[in-house]
């Protein structure tokens, strides 16, 4: 059976209701139909449009739900042990040579026994998805014959977007069927979700269900009738209205308890706390705080908007982790600009503590990250100086400028066996500082086997080769290197026991060159030189200058472990003759 609203309304007063359009739902499981760029899906601003679209309007689909769970339990892997995997779904299984045709890019095949069994090896404990909510592509976007491919676009918040399920009608059990077998695998599943702003845009995009419902209500409204675009999106949802935070921590638990899910990560999560003004006591943040459902999943959030006061990095409330971009850069800044004290390189490999130990949050609060979907990929970091999104169709307009990149001295892929190996170098310092540095780490799926978007930091719109994953030119070198990376993290208590580290107790230690303790001036001045003793028997040491240097290690019996170990592995006693650009691992 299939439904649909219709109302009344008066635009001059904000309210757009229109009885000639149909309704979405906004608690739909399901979605009949397809948003297609079409005069008819919108109502018209200044000249109402009553033109009756019942004929091409999307239409609720009534589920009825019989499914059974067996004997699933959330692995709930403490956040100090957790490992994030950024994935989508039809990018990271649509050109898996392993996986059957039929179910590649789609629900079942994350669930597939060669994708858990790969997540494992790697040693991955969260699957994070880009949006599998149903969302449509931007008339713009049609226009051109592009389409939303990352899925930050929402049209129905409660429905899986049904172009990831091998059959519509199915989706639901196919997506549930995955999590089961994930979670049967100890492998959570976040869910990126976007509470926001919704695909009817600004005031000339299309009325699908929220604005029809009730507008003045659901987005936040200007003097002038026209939308806050705190987003970039073209409308910003007002959670702060008590139906609207109903709404959305409805939406939340549906997840939660429909589809076992066990966390979430919040795109642009500062309107979440926007009264208008960002407050950690806004209204949804308190109802999450509680809920006996919603407190006790993960939740991250991407900490700003585009609006004034929008970055607000630090400021959420304690059950939120937040993404790291001073990690971010701070680490492109260090190995591939060079320009970053060790002073500062420091703080961010200890969780950003100045940013992050308030309100007695850990350091997994800070969500590490070198690279993800937006942005360049971690291979695109060390071939690209500047980005190039031509096929964007916005005349490399979009996307930011500010990717501290370095191409090593030849823009793109390919290049000498040398410049091979300083990028190789390079990815090996970022991977290593990422996956070894206090905090909760994010892993861009792709990055550990060289996948490249060719130098486009802004592939929203890409739903092609540049965003699938492609398997058979995977890295499985670099795959090994990360994995090994992953699994000795597992081995430092430093790193999983989330403690916030101070100074005497024995996680951590800042040593020179000489296994000296660092100078005011070495922190600020020196040059870029560090060893980082962590739990008294793991050493990082680090050479980032240009140029081949001892490094005198602390006393005792060290060597080299994987994945820095070679077949000839001796005992090292005295020094370490550290490559330029280079880093290594030792155990005692």
């Amino acid at each position: 059976m299939v439904i649909a609203f219709m109302a009344p309304g008066n635009p001059p007063r904000g309210h757009r209701f229109n009885p000639a359009k149909l309704l979405i739902d906004p608690c739909a499981r399901q979605i009949e139909g397809e948003f297609k760029d079409n005069p008819l899906l919108h109502a018209g601003h200044n000249e109402p449009d009553y033109r009756d679209n019942a004929a091409i309007a999307p239409k609720c689909v009534v589920v009825v739900d019989h499914y059974d769970w067996e004997d699933d339990a959330p692995p709930r892997t403490p956040w100090g042990s957790t490992i994030i995997y950024e994935a989508h779904v039809k990018g990271l299984t649509y050109l898996h040579p392993e996986i059957p045709v039929e179910i590649r890019g789609t629900y079942k095949a994350l669930g597939h026994p060669v994708m858990i069994n790969y997540l494992k090896q790697l040693g991955i404990t969260a699957l994070e998805l880009l949006p599998v909510a149903q969302f449509a592509s931007e008339p713009r976007l049609q226009r051109m014959g592009l389409s939303n491919y990352w899925g930050y676009n929402p049209v129905a918040m409660f429905a899986l977007h049904p172009a990831y399920a091998c059959s519509p009608e199915t989706a639901l059990d196919e997506f549930r069927d995955a999590i089961k077998a994930l979670h049967k695998a100890g492998i959570e599943v976040i869910l990126d979700i976007v509470l926001n702003h919704s695909a009817e845009l600004d005031l000339d995009g299309p009325l699908f269900s929220l604005r029809g419902i009730d507008n003045r209500s659901y987005y936040w409204i200007r003097e002038d009738g026209d939308y806050h675009n705190w987003t970039g999106c073209g409308n910003t949802l007002n959670l702060s209205h008590p139906a609207v935070v109903d709404y959305a921590s409805a939406c939340l638990r549906y997840w939660v308890e429909t589809c076992h899910v066990d966390g979430f990560r919040f795109d642009l999560a500062a309107v979440m706390g926007r009264t208008p003004e960002f407050r950690q006591d806004a209204p949804l943040f308190t109802a999450i705080q509680n809920c006996p459902v919603l407190s006790q999943v993960k939740l991250i959030a991407e900490p700003w908007d585009i609006a004034p006061g929008g970055y607000q990095v630090g400021n959420f409330p304690p059950l939120f982790a937040e993404w790291n971009d001073h990690f971010r850069d701070a680490a492109r800044r260090f190995w591939l600009h060079y320009d970053l004290p060790l002073g500062a390189f420091a703080g961010r490999f200890a969780a950003s503590s100045d940013v992050f130990k308030r309100n007695g949050r850990l350091p997994s609060a800070a969500i590490n990250l070198v690279t993800a979907h937006d942005g360049f990929t971690l291979r695109d970091c060390v071939c690209f100086n500047h980005k190039h999104n031509e096929a964007n169709g916005e005349e490399n307009r979009d996307g930011t400028n500010n990717n501290y990149s370095n191409n090593h001295g030849k823009e793109g892929l390919g290049g000498s066996l040398d410049l091979v190996e300083r990028r190789r170098d390079s990815i090996h310092a970022l991977l290593t500082t990422l996956l070894l540095s206090q905090g909760t780490p994010m892993l861009l799926a792709g990055d550990e086997h060289g996948h490249s978007q060719h130098g486009n930091n802004n592939a929203y719109c890409q739903d092609n080769q540049l965003t699938w994953l492609d398997w058979s030119q995977a890295s499985s070198g670099l795959t090994a290197f990360t994995a090994a990376l992953i699994h000795l993290r597992k081995r430092i208590p430093a790193l999983v026991e989330n403690r916030w580290w101070e100074e005497g107790d024995g996680n951590v230690r800042w040593l020179n060159r000489y296994a000296q303790p660092l100078s005011t001036d070495e922190w600020q001045n020196g040059p870029k030189q560090l060893q980082i003793l962590l739990s008294d028997r793991f050493l990082i040491a680090i050479n980032a200058t240009l140029e081949v240097t001892e490094i005198v290690l602390p006393a005792g019996e060290w060597h080299a472990i994987p994945p820095f170990a070679g077949e000839d592995n001796p005992v090292i006693t005295a020094v370490w003759q550290g490559p330029a650009h280079g880093l290594c691992v030792f155990q005692r």
